[in-house]
């Protein structure tokens, strides 16, 4: 399914005329397309995929960008695009920062069931990173294949939250795969932003960042920091269902002592009735618990009516028994065993082979918070990591006239990371400027 959109402003020609200088507008169009790729029999993946669309460069001379979206069961085609980079937001009013100005943008219901992508049988939901990882391989064959246009172009990955663990893994599993010729693609890179890579880190990480910020007292860091240890104890044995389970622990003690504070963004709090529907299901499951929290946030009632409406109804090829988001507590729940894991080798292995791995993280986030992911980053056992740590940081500014000071980064040989200022858990819907102009630095397309 393909369609032409006049969502960008079109390039003004200024034409000398011996009457004078007249403005002609001609129409710049922008295209777009979806579909499904059948990764597995009974597993059927949707991609939107947006082409660049820029008033002096044509697609071909600008980067693609794969988006990829956390929970697991967050939709990239839903939130990743109408939330934070793509041409439109929720109202569907153009994005000033949308990062489609400087790349074409491939948004990925993964893993199967997030979204629109669906499972036609309760066995088909993906269990782990390695059935995650064959799928979206599948899929990416299937789209090089099929748009041999972008084999050529620069093609990056960037990710968030959950979605940075699945992207190591892809972006591995990807790389492999050129290797041995079965995908044809110039892959250049992938961009862990607020990622669970070591999410025992992230968890150890809380009560110091909290006690700092002084939402902790000295009790509730004690209490908080024992819980901590159990969760490092449950993964030493690999006990990864029991680490998940005293996770929530950890989270539930969090909320009670910091009076609601929001797990993506330390300076608001948890919407007063998102806590009384946890109180009320306290007793049921953690995982239920774990889903609301960390999922139906990014399947708000205004963004599920945006999709399930006007979107789907645009879209034409959504199979009448899916609905956009209703298969998400069923991809979360089945990924209960692997959510715990690290990837922390995955990272290693992704520098040794050249790859080139960026890290971005938002100041105010505290379920994935910075302190946690300069933790898991100092145990890699990459050659270079040394000379990196010893690398002085460089600010960076949203345009030269600003004296604001929006994030620090520092690169060495191919591993860069971006400390972003002011910025929660979602990087590109609370620092749309600066999130654009990480990813122009990322792709070479503007210098740090």
């Amino acid at each position: 399914m393909e369609l032409v959109l006049r969502y960008c402003p079109a390039l003004l020609l200024l034409l000398s005329l011996s009457s004078g200088i007249a403005l002609v507008q001609p129409e710049e169009e922008g295209k777009e397309t979806w579909d499904y790729v059948t990764v597995r029999s009974n597993a059927s993946m949707f991609w939107w995929l947006y082409y660049a669309n820029n008033p002096c460069k044509n697609f071909t001379e600008l980067p693609l960008i794969m988006w990829l979206q956390g929970g697991p069961g967050g939709s990239s085609t839903g939130f990743g695009n109408f939330a934070e980079i793509g041409p439109l937001d929720e109202d569907l009013k153009p994005r000033k920062t949308t990062w489609l100005q400087s790349s074409s943008l491939l948004f990925v219901d993964n893993p199967v069931g997030t979204g629109f992508s669906f499972a036609n049988e309760s066995d088909a939901y993906a269990k782990n990173l390695d059935m995650v990882t064959s799928d979206m391989l599948v899929l990416l064959q299937n789209f090089f294949n099929s748009r041999p246009e972008f084999k050529t172009i620069p093609f990056y990955i960037f990710s968030e939250s959950y979605g940075g663990k699945m992207a190591a893994g892809i972006s591995l599993e990807l790389y492999k795969a050129i290797q041995k010729g079965s995908i044809n693609c110039n892959f250049a890179g992938v961009a862990l932003g607020d990622s669970w890579i070591s999410p025992v880190d992230s968890v150890l990480s809380w009560g110091p960042y909290l006690y700092s910020m002084s939402l902790l007292d000295d009790r509730s860091l004690t209490d908080l920091t024992e819980i901590g240890e159990k969760i490092l104890e449950a993964m030493d044995k690999g006990l990864y269902e029991w680490a998940t389970q005293l996770w929530e622990d950890a989270e539930t003690l969090v909320e009670q002592d910091t009076d609601g504070v929001n797990f993506y963004n330390i300076l608001n709090k948890t919407p007063q009735e998102f806590t009384m529907k946890m109180s009320q299901e306290f007793t049921q499951h953690h995982l239920v618990r774990l889903f609301h929290r960390h999922v139906s946030h990014l399947h708000q009632d205004k963004l599920s009516a945006l999709m399930n409406g006007p979107i789907r109804k645009k879209l034409k090829i959504i199979p009448d028994f899916v609905t956009w988001g209703e298969q998400s507590s069923l991809v979360f729940k089945n990924m209960q065993k692997d959510f715990m894991k690290p990837v922390i080798n995955i990272v290693d292995e992704l520098l040794e082979a050249g790859i080139n791995v960026i890290i971005y993280n938002g100041q105010l986030d505290l379920i994935v918070d910075t302190m946690g992911q300069e933790a898991w980053l100092r145990k890699l056992k990459w050659p270079e990591l040394t000379t990196f740590n010893q690398m002085k940081r460089k600010p960076l500014y949203v345009n030269p006239q600003s004296y604001d000071t929006s994030a620090f980064y520092k690169s060495h040989k191919n591993l860069s990371f971006f400390w972003i200022l002011k910025a929660g858990h979602m990087v590109p819907s609370d620092q749309g400027e600066m999130a654009l102009k990480m990813m122009r630095i990322v792709t070479g397309q503007e210098k740090s």
